[in-house]
């Protein structure tokens, strides 16, 4: 018995020790990114932000982020089979509704994960779905994923009316604090 308790008490202590060197080495954001289920966030204003790519636009003429100087401008890099974009759409939708007459653009950047994700027919009919009428552009070839250096889906973007990333978030939550930053840039002057 004694021999026994011995091994669990190693198994139990080597566990520890490998669970605490991954947290203290900053291991565990890349141990979670294929789960999708890490978060980081930027608050401070930073370069401006990368033109989007070309694709195909859904419920709106292409934009372009020069045309949108003076407007607050959301990105969300989403695709219609992630289970955790289902999640945060609710939230887009509501800011979409609430705050588009007061200066806030919600673009979609659809980057497809399956190749059913691809078909501009599928888009269109989930966004029709889903009931999305904010514009989507598609992103099948990841440009503008790429230029974003996005990882996971979904990640958000708030732009400044100077069209600065002021914040990023990957995955569900931080609804509150996305809110309140939506508020204080429309409140901001331009510079």
């Amino acid at each position: 018995m004694d021999r026994r308790w011995n091994m669990l008490i190693g198994i139990v202590v080597g566990i520890v020790i490998v669970g605490a060197s991954i947290y203290a080495t900053g291991f565990t954001r890349r141990l979670l990114n294929p789960f999708r289920i890490f978060s980081v966030h930027k608050s401070s204003a930073s370069a401006t932000a990368p033109e989007l790519a070309t694709g195909n636009w859904i419920n709106s003429e292409p934009l372009t982020l020069k045309d949108l100087r003076g407007r607050v401008v959301l990105i969300e890099f989403w695709t219609f089979g992630c289970i955790n974009c289902r999640n945060t759409l609710p939230f887009v939708k509501s800011w979409d509704d609430r705050y588009r007459e007061r200066g806030l653009t919600v673009i979609g950047v659809h980057s497809p994960e399956f190749d059913d994700e691809r078909k501009v027919e599928n888009v269109r009919r989930e966004i029709a779905s889903l009931g999305i009428r904010y514009p989507v552009v598609t992103d099948n070839d990841y440009q503008t994923w790429d230029a974003y250096n996005v990882a996971a889906w979904p990640t958000v973007f708030l732009l400044d009316k100077q069209g600065r990333i002021r914040w990023m978030h990957v995955g569900e939550g931080d609804y509150d604090a996305a809110e309140l930053l939506i508020q204080k840039l429309l409140a901001e002057k331009e510079s």
